[in-house]
């Protein structure tokens, strides 16, 4: 809930203003999630909670540079988290262990039952649009969103240039935006 605020959106633009409420209302909201996420890309429970903690500095320095025509404010938000967990696994390696009591500890955040219908309607929509594209278009975009990896380590993993594999996550996020529009 981001009570005062009517949506990210707005919250985002009262962060850019310099209102401490609505950051508060931003990490609130969507704490837990990126927590959630975090841990699933860093797989250890201190790194996350630094991803975390980072991205909401990040957001809050830069919340003058949302712009909602270029896409909602959650999906801008969970980008500055996956770009801070990829810096932390940079920086620490990837060799990590998932620790597993930690995973197991981790709240429950789930949204009320309204937003959880929203959401999985979201993913739902996302879902089918990902499985629209094709498969040289869609596996850089799910190693890359959801399995975290660098633009470098896809290149690698899928045997193609770099280049190519930029090019690749461009259509393919072209291609998305424009089939969740419609």
């Amino acid at each position: 809930m981001l009570k005062p605020f009517a949506d990210h959106e707005a919250a985002l633009a009262a962060c850019a203003r310099g209102d401490a409420a609505a950051l508060r209302a931003l990490y609130d909201a969507e704490a837990g999630r990126m927590f959630g996420l975090a841990l699933r890309l860093v797989r250890r429970r201190d790194v996350a909670q630094d991803v975390v903690q980072d991205a909401f500095v990040m957001i809050w320095r830069n919340a003058n540079r949302f712009d909602p025509a270029r896409g909602p404010a959650r999906a801008w938000m969970f980008a500055i988290l996956r770009y801070r967990a990829l810096s932390a696994l940079r920086r620490t390696g990837r060799e990590v262990e998932l620790d597993e009591e930690a995973a197991e500890a981790v709240p429950d955040e789930s949204p009320d039952p309204l937003a959880s219908v929203a959401l999985m309607q979201e993913s739902a929509a996302l879902r089918r649009c990902l499985e629209g594209l094709d498969e040289p278009r869609r596996k850089p975009v799910v190693l890359s969103f959801l399995d975290g990896l660098t633009h470098g380590e896809i290149a690698e993993r899928l045997k193609a240039p770099l280049g190519t594999i930029k090019s690749r996550i461009r259509l393919a996020l072209r291609d998305l935006q424009e089939c969740l529009q419609s």
